[in-house]
């Protein structure tokens, strides 16, 4: 049986999330984003895509008033359980469940699935006061870097990737976006995360062959060498943050 047609257990949205934040940097990445919304004690932000609650909950401990929003029912439902005394409700990017006066907005792995960003930072500065800060944080998914002896297959199977993705490349327009949608003082900075490990790199070339940029034969010679060193992958991470 080939490693391609193997089966195995699939990770849900949730496991992917918690495997996400457990990686190496993802705490310090996720506690620069908290810097650079500059909240003062007792402000209000806004976490959208918060996911099961963590970054809800750990900016909570530093003492500003938090509402996490998640357009997914389980993701909300997660976050509750996890964190019961917190302010989770369900809502998306284009119509936040929120009437305004926030200090602060926070935005992680979420503008590379909007096909319409310009909507949801019509939203942003909506609920923002006068001064309030965005933050926004993603990966460039068409820029994975990954070690092969197989260049060519490798670019095939990060663009098929890439592919999958609403708006692979947003992060690293961040500042330009930000700048046409009449926010000011933006500041941008990036850092390359690591990804790694069985799962990550068998979905990058099951996804690559599912939708024929490579074949089987192709993907399993990739693959096996993917294996034998771990499947270790980098990915830029870009943050950016401005004033209303």
């Amino acid at each position: 049986m080939s490693s391609l047609s193997r089966t195995i257990p699939g990770m849900s949205m949730l496991q992917r999330l918690d495997a996400a934040d457990a990686l190496p940097g993802a705490a310090e990445l996720r506690a620069r984003s908290y810097e650079l919304l500059r909240l003062e004690p007792g402000s209000a932000v806004i976490d959208v895509g918060c996911g099961a609650g963590l970054a809800v909950a750990e900016l909570s401990a530093q003492g500003v008033r938090v509402v996490g929003v998640d357009i997914s029912t389980e993701m909300v439902d997660e976050a509750r359980r996890r964190s019961p005394e917190a302010d989770f409700r369900f809502g998306d990017a284009y119509a936040l469940p929120v009437d305004g006066g926030f200090a602060g907005y926070r935005a992680d792995k979420v503008f590379h699935e909007l096909a319409e960003p310009e909507r949801a930072l019509a939203e942003a500065r909506r609920i923002l006061v006068p001064g309030g800060r965005i933050v926004l944080s993603g990966h460039d998914w068409d820029a994975l870097v990954i070690d092969s002896s197989y260049p060519a297959l490798t670019r095939e199977i990060v663009r098929a990737r890439a592919s999958a993705v609403t708006a692979p490349r947003i992060a690293r327009g961040f500042r330009r976006l930000l700048a046409a949608n009449g926010f000011r003082d933006i500041s941008m900075e990036g850092v390359v995360g690591f990804f790694g490990g069985d799962s990550f790199v068998r979905g990058l070339v099951e996804a690559a062959v599912r939708v024929g940029a490579v074949s089987v034969a192709e993907g399993e010679v990739w693959l096996a060498e993917q294996l034998q060193f771990g499947g270790f992958v980098a990915v830029p991470q870009f943050l950016a943050s401005g004033l209303v």
